[in-house]
Parts: C-alpha cells; sequence; structure tokens
C-alpha cells in the first residue's frame, strides 16, 4: 500500500510538472503570437504613405484578411491537431508566420500586402493562438483546474501585448517601416523552442463529453467502438445544441471589438486627440495604450477566470460585453485627450481577453476535451467573423467620412446584443452522461 501511495505521488508530481510546463510554453507561444499581430495598427500610417499615397483602406484591407482567415483556418488547425497531433498544427502555422511576415517586409504592391500580412500571418495566428495553443491546456489540466490554467495561459498571452506595441513605437522613431516589422519579425525565434514542450494526452472519455465535467471522479464508461467517426458526430452535435451557437454568435462581438481597437486605436488617436503633440507622438501615444491594454488584460483575464470558477459562466461573459458598451460609449462622449485614451485603454484591457478562458471552458464543459481544438476553432471562426468586419469596416467609414464615429456606435450596439445571447447559454454538458452524441 505505501508502495502504491509512493508511486501515485510520483506519478501525480510528474503530471503536475509536465502541466505547468505547458501553461508556461502555451503561455509564451501565445504572447508571442498576439504580441506581433498586435503591432500592425502601429505601421498602418506609414505604410500606407509609402505604398499607397496615405489611404489606409488597403492596409485595413490586409489585417482584415488577417483576422478573416485567422477564422476560417482556424477549425482545419484544430481538425488538424485532434487527429495528428498539436505540436503538427502548431509548427505549421509558426511557418505560416514566418513565411508572412517575410513577404509584409519585402512586399511593394497591395496584393503582396494582402497576401503577407492578410492570408500568411493569418494562418500563422490561427496555428498558434487560442485554439491550438488552448487545446493542448485544457487536455492537459486537471480536469477541477482547467479554468484556472487557461486563465494563466490567456493572461500570459497578453504580455506580447505589452511589450511588442512598446518596443514598435520605440522603433518607428528611428527606422522605417520595413526595418521595425523585421526586427518584430525577430520576435518569433523563441516560439521553435517552446513548441516541443506542448504535448498532452487526451483523457479517455467518450468523444463528445459525455461524462459531465461536474464529476471528476467518475470513471469513464466504457462503450463499444462507435459505428460512425466520433469526432464528426461531436462536430454534428454541436452544430445542433443552441448554447453552442449563441456561444459562437456572442463571440463574434469580441472578435469586432478587439480587431477594430487593434488595428485603428492609433490611427485615431492620431486623428482626433486633443494634445500639442505631433501626429508621430499621437500615433506612439496610441500604441502605448494598447500596450497597457495588454498589462491590465493581464488581471482581467485571471479576475475573470476566478469569477467563472464561482458564477455561472455565461453571466460572467454577459457581464464583460455589457461593461465593454458602457466603457465604449463613455470613451466616445467624453472629450479625447491623452489621460482619457489610457484609461479608456485601462478598462478595455480589464476586459479584453477576459471572454477567452469562459468561452473556451463552456465549450469544454459542453462536449468534453477531446474535439476541444475543433469545436473551440469553430468558434473562433465567428469571433474573427467579427474582427474582420470590424477592421475593413474602419478603414472604409474613415476613408470616406473621416471619422470613427458609425464603428464606435455599432460596437455599443453589438456589446449589448452580446450580453443579452449570452444570458441564454447554458452550461450544462450537451448530452446525458454515458451516452455518445446521437444515442
Amino acid at each position: 500500500m505505501a508502495q502504491a501511495v509512493r508511486v501515485q505521488g510520483r506519478d501525480s508530481g510528474t503530471a503536475g510538472r509536465d502541466g505547468l510546463a505547458i501553461v508556461v510554453a502555451g503561455g509564451i507561444v501565445l504572447a508571442l503570437s498576439f504580441g506581433v499581430r498586435s503591432v500592425f495598427g502601429g505601421v498602418v500610417e506609414p505604410l500606407s504613405a509609402e505604398l499607397f499615397g496615405g489611404r489606409i483602406e488597403v492596409f485595413s484591407l490586409s489585417i482584415a484578411l488577417q483576422n478573416l482567415v485567422w477564422g476560417l483556418a482556424q477549425p482545419a488547425f484544430g481538425l488538424l491537431a485532434d487527429r495528428y497531433g498539436d505540436r503538427r498544427a502548431i509548427w505549421l502555422g509558426f511557418a505560416f508566420y514566418v513565411a508572412g511576415m517575410a513577404v509584409t517586409i519585402l512586399g511593394t504592391t497591395a496584393w503582396a500586402q494582402h497576401l503577407g500580412a492578410g492570408v500568411l500571418v493569418g494562418m500563422g495566428i490561427s496555428g498558434t493562438a487560442f485554439g491550438t495553443v488552448l487545446a493542448v491546456v485544457g487536455r492537459a489540466a486537471p480536469e477541477a483546474k482547467r479554468a484556472q490554467y487557461l486563465g494563466i495561459a490567456s493572461a500570459m498571452g497578453s504580455a506580447g501585448q505589452v511589450v511588442l506595441p512598446l518596443l514598435t513605437a520605440w522603433l518607428i522613431e528611428w527606422l522605417d517601416w520595413r526595418l521595425t516589422l523585421l526586427v518584430i519579425a525577430a520576435a518569433l525565434a523563441p516560439m521553435a523552442l517552446c513548441i516541443p514542450l506542448l504535448k498532452a494526452k487526451a483523457p479517455a472519455e467518450p468523444a463528445g463529453g459525455a461524462t459531465p465535467l461536474s464529476s471528476p471522479s467518475a470513471d469513464p464508461p466504457t462503450i463499444d467502438p462507435p459505428a460512425i467517426d466520433p469526432l464528426g458526430r461531436t462536430i454534428a452535435a454541436a452544430f445542433g445544441h443552441g448554447s453552442y451557437l449563441m456561444l459562437a454568435a456572442g463571440f463574434f462581438v469580441c472578435g469586432f471589438h478587439l480587431a477594430f481597437i487593434t488595428a485603428h486605436l492609433p490611427t485615431y488617436v492620431q486623428n482626433f486627440c486633443l494634445s500639442t503633440g505631433s501626429a508621430a507622438d499621437l500615433r506612439t501615444l496610441g500604441l502605448q495604450a494598447l500596450a497597457l491594454a495588454g498589462l491590465a488584460n493581464i488581471a482581467g483575464t485571471l479576475l475573470a477566470a476566478r469569477l467563472g470558477s464561482r458564477f455561472a459562466k455565461p453571466h460572467v461573459l454577459a457581464a464583460i460585453y455589457a461593461l465593454r458598451a458602457v466603457v465604449i460609449l463613455l470613451f466616445i462622449s467624453l472629450p479625447l485627450t491623452p489621460l482619457s485614451v489610457m484609461l479608456f485603454a485601462l478598462a478595455m484591457g480589464l476586459l479584453w481577453l477576459s471572454t477567452v478562458p469562459l468561452t473556451s471552458a463552456l465549450v469544454l464543459v459542453m462536449f468534453g476535451p477531446r474535439a476541444m481544438g475543433t469545436l473551440f476553432g469553430f468558434v473562433f471562426l465567428s469571433h474573427q467573423l467579427g474582427g474582420f468586419a470590424g477592421v475593413w469596416l474602419g478603414g472604409w467609414i474613415f476613408d470616406r467620412t473621416a471619422s470613427y464615429a458609425l464603428v464606435w456606435y455599432l460596437a455599443i450596439a453589438l456589446g449589448i446584443a452580446s450580453a443579452a445571447t449570452h444570458l441564454a447559454v447554458r452550461e450544462a454538458p450537451a448530452m446525458r452522461p454515458g451516452l455518445a452524441f446521437g444515442g
């Protein structure tokens, strides 16, 4: 008996260390992936001035395509990870990311920027961001600590959004936009050291999460091999589940908010802030605001994960979206000053990625971890459709009206709609325990 206890303790300790290594490695990959993508808003003006006669709509479309491709490719990367291994999917994403940055730096035409900053970087983010990385973390985490592990990894991902925009703001004063992006692209290198650590086994449970997450001590039921592909059956069940569809619909708004602000806040501040600073100074202020949002997001994501373990996750999500609408309304109603910009960044940062651990945890609650990569990939596709709409509309409307007002009001309306949608989401397994989907 004593020997058994010692073996069990050793195994538990090893599992704990492995889980910690996966969380840290996953957090670093997320930090680099999100940090690099967050700098594009800082080069919109100089890149557009050199290549497109000052029209920001062209490169805004590139960034919008980036968000769209990121979302469209996410289910494919999730499926690749679920079927052939997480690390293979992440390595592929890393390769796309590096290639995309190279094309962006060397490109001189609109099509080159659409391919580089748009398609290839979008594919790269898809393979190295939430859908694939959080799937590994979710599989590695003990059931009782999944929300906490997902929150820690998501919060670590914000570190890149703190450091890299600040680095870009400093570099762009001394270098042109191409050399600035070259230095930023080099920051992806440490990702290659972390990817080998991202390996986690899926729990032995039926695909579709039939065993409820509220019963971690229950032995997985013994079932006969399914007659059809269990992953395909889980996907079909998800698209027939109302709460899953509402979760995806609500996540559209998160993408709209984050992508629009990330891509256009530096330009908004540069053109409308009441300050005596130069255009370059105000653009730097916008990048500094994004960095502050990333810093505040660390605390906000950890707080949201904790609240999600104490209260109903859909209700916490509804509160987050409602608060976003209030923060945006106050921001555009008050005079735009350097102080109001930083206060807005602080408030939005607390609400920034706090939706992600809660949304991914709800997918786990509904369907279990085995198909997490694929199912979260489809939810994230909705997020990125919102991102495409936010970035593209921002550039299109600004070039035609010289104002972002319509986009800000749309962001407020969408926040209210998403809050209402999440109130209808049920936090429960999608099927009765012990039954495969369709049973």
